[in-house]
């Protein structure tokens, strides 16, 4: 399908991303730009979202997460391409991406090099990747595609004050609840993220961006 014009949409909080794409795709012959948006959710009121080939995502917008948007994208058009975008290249990131559907990951610092050969794989119908996540990808262990759990308004707080290492009495105090509810969210979040200690947790939690 050599001939075949694909039809693009850039999704992207920041302006400059928006138009630097915007630029490097015209300088490709098979892709034309259709819409570009600076929410997740806008792509839901895209009349002619059904239409489109490939969509440039990027993981983090403000008002959804790029990997929850990019499941509920491919259970509605499970034939969009979806590429990935992000300044993070976290391992678990990537893997839940493409465990969400995503046809593959590209880091905005990548090269226009780069994001061409990706782009071109996907129309391939392989997994596209820049060179950096490429490397992440071949170190990829089986922990790494478990999922990552979702976090709580009042497990958001308590981390917040475990990250400003806060004591489970200072905690409690400050959220008003009873020491045993904070013990308990405590050993909670424990189980959930299936590490041992709070410095595991911390770590964790830093590591995947989810503060």
């Amino acid at each position: 399908m050599k001939n075949k014009v694909y039809k693009a949409v850039i999704v992207d909080d920041h302006p400059l991303v928006i138009e630097g794409l915007k630029n490097l795709l015209s300088t490709i012959e098979n892709i034309s730009i259709k819409a570009t948006f600076n929410k997740g959710n806008s792509l839901f009121g895209f009349n002619d979202l059904s239409s489109i080939d490939i969509l440039f995502l990027d993981v983090f917008l403000p008002d959804i997460n790029g990997i929850d948007l990019c499941l509920k994208l491919k259970k509605i058009h499970p034939k969009i391409i979806i590429l990935a975008m992000s300044s993070q290249s976290e391992r678990s990131i990537v893997m839940q991406m493409i465990k969400n559907g995503a046809n593959g990951y590209l880091l905005k610092s990548a090269s226009f090099k780069e994001f061409k050969k990706a782009i071109d794989l996907t129309f391939e119908g392989k997994l596209g990747f820049c060179d950096e996540v490429n490397e992440i990808i071949s170190k990829t262990s089986v922990n790494d595609l478990r999922v990552i759990p979702r976090l709580t308004l009042r497990e958001k707080e308590i981390l917040q004050l475990l990250k400003q290492g806060k004591s489970t009495q200072e905690i409690s105090e400050l959220l008003f609840l009873s020491y045993l509810t904070v013990q308990t969210h405590r050993r909670n979040l424990l189980a959930k993220f299936q590490v041992k200690n709070a410095v595991e947790l911390l770590n964790f939690i830093n590591e995947n961006g989810l503060l």
